[in-house]
């Protein structure tokens, strides 16, 4: 599919401007990575990915695009010939989409020259971001209902009508199980899900009649929605009636709340449905969930089977953004070789990690992840061996991981894209849902709990801490003898 690139911001142009313009463009690594968990939260589900490199892989200048950029008396027309035959040639290396991931870890390298691993810069994050946060939200609301049905409505709340697209896959991911957007069951083969509105009931002379005509026409466990009114009073009055009605012919039903007390009356729809006889009737709530009240109404053994949820997973909440950022953390220097960047802080948290690098992930004998150890991309790591877990802020903390403490460990980026191609074929969102979802699987329940989780541990290596370390006492020595000037 072709994507514009003007789907970039226009600092990023520019740059490249001004890099063709003194035919500046060596070889160069960025990555991606994100500094903070969202919701206050201990983990994140990173997602996007492959909706990135589709895009990726059809980005060019159309004639409009350049006629566009020429009308804006900014770009001289060498530069603007070169954008028209421009597209990616560089290398992705990439955690799995789906993978649980942590602050600080590369998630994405890009290995390409300076010019188009600016341009991408935008797409990239935008893509990755917005997908990380909502599959992560969609993944804490999965896990607050114990993992039961939960069906995202969130299409009419959304960022517009990409982002409600793209949100409905990255829920998906996360562990929605349906979805209401119609084009994104389409686009991505999510199965759809819906039942009726208020207007549906006030369109006809009586709720009963409402009722009755919904399960005339979707017989197979018809979903009525019964607080347009009374929800105990007509609402499962007449819910009963169907219902009853309903399994004369073998068929079941199904009753929508979308008001009032969640806590109270599932418990007594629930009571009203067996003492008729309808002991196989389900119960869906909605009205404006977050994963706090998911949570609180499972361990008080509300009676619901499944979970609607709309604006807190389609948007993520109180949580905009996530804060993932793409680095320059290699260049290729006048001799032809790679030397390390690093951006620094007065804020030694905000001091990048310098080099090329990989992410090895510790798992104990039955499979649990331990902690993750960011290394320079050629160390070599083989299970068997003790590793010394440097802190990633701290220059003094660490700790040891002999062979006796774990039984393997696993490199988490894996090369995705060569020359602008993708490798391999692309998964589908239920592949990656279900990659994702057994990923979860590996990590202690105190690591993802909603309030307060246990800090899962991201460390350096050794040899990475020297460079890294390395880097600022140089960087401090040239600042002060610049200064003694």
């Amino acid at each position: 599919m072709h994507t514009s690139a003007l789907t970039t911001d226009f600092y990023e142009l520019t740059m490249m401007q001004g890099y063709f313009s003194e035919k500046h463009n060596p070889e160069v690594v960025f990555e991606m990575f994100y500094r903070t968990n969202p919701f206050e939260g201990g983990y994140v589900i990173f997602a996007g990915l492959n909706d990135f490199i589709d895009k990726l892989e059809g980005l060019s200048f159309s004639e409009e695009d350049i006629a566009y950029l020429a009308s804006l008396n900014t770009f001289t027309a060498d530069f603007l010939e070169y954008l028209r035959s421009f597209s990616f040639t560089g290398d992705i290396y990439a955690m799995t989409e789906g993978t649980v991931a942590f602050p600080r870890e590369p998630l994405v390298r890009v290995h390409t020259n300076l010019i188009e691993a600016q341009l991408i810069e935008s797409l990239l994050l935008n893509n990755l971001n917005f997908q990380s946060l909502i599959a992560t939200k969609a993944s804490r609301m999965s896990l607050a209902a114990k993992r039961g049905l939960l069906m995202e409505f969130g299409l009419r709340r959304a960022q517009g009508q990409d982002g409600a697209l793209s949100a409905s896959r990255a829920a998906f991911i996360g562990g929605a199980q349906f979805t209401s957007n119609t084009l994104a069951g389409k686009t991505y083969g999510i199965p759809v899900a819906g039942t009726m509105a208020h207007s549906w009931i006030m369109s006809f002379s009586s709720e009963l009649e409402a009722f009755r005509i919904f399960a005339k026409y979707y017989p197979e466990h018809p979903t009525l929605l019964i607080d347009t009114y009374d929800t105990l009073g007509s609402g499962i009055e007449n819910a009963i009636i169907v219902g009853l009605e309903q399994k004369k012919i073998g068929k079941k039903i199904g009753v929508r709340i979308d008001s009032g007390d969640l806590a109270y009356l599932p418990r007594v729809v629930r009571k009203r449905f067996d003492d008729a006889g309808l002991s196989d009737a389900t119960i869906s709530v909605s009205s404006d969930l977050n994963e706090e009240i998911v949570q609180t109404l499972i361990q008080d053994e509300v009676p619901i089977n499944s979970w609607g949820i709309g604006t807190h997973l389609i948007t993520g909440g109180k949580q905009s953004a996530l804060n993932g950022v793409y680095k320059l953390v290699a260049k290729q220097d006048k001799d032809g070789r790679m030397v390390p960047t690093m951006k620094i802080s007065n804020t030694y948290e905000k001091t990048t990690n310098p080099g090329i690098k990989q992410v090895w992930r510790f798992y104990d004998k039955d499979g649990g992840a331990l902690a993750d150890l960011i290394t320079l991309e050629k160390e070599h790591i083989t299970s068997g061996k003790a590793y010394t877990f440097f802190h990633p802020f701290s220059e003094v903390d660490f700790f040891e991981m002999g062979p006796n403490r774990y039984a393997t460990c696993v490199p988490l980026l894996t090369k995705k894209v060569t020359k602008g191609k993708r490798i391999g074929e692309k998964p589908n969102v239920q592949e990656i849902q279900t990659f994702s979802m057994e990923n979860v699987k590996e990590f202690h329940k105190t690591y993802l709990r909603l309030i307060n989780p246990h800090i899962y541990k991201v460390s350096l290596s050794s040899k990475l801490k020297k460079m890294k370390m390395d880097l600022l006492v140089e960087q401090r020595r040239k600042v002060k003898e610049e200064s003694e000037l």
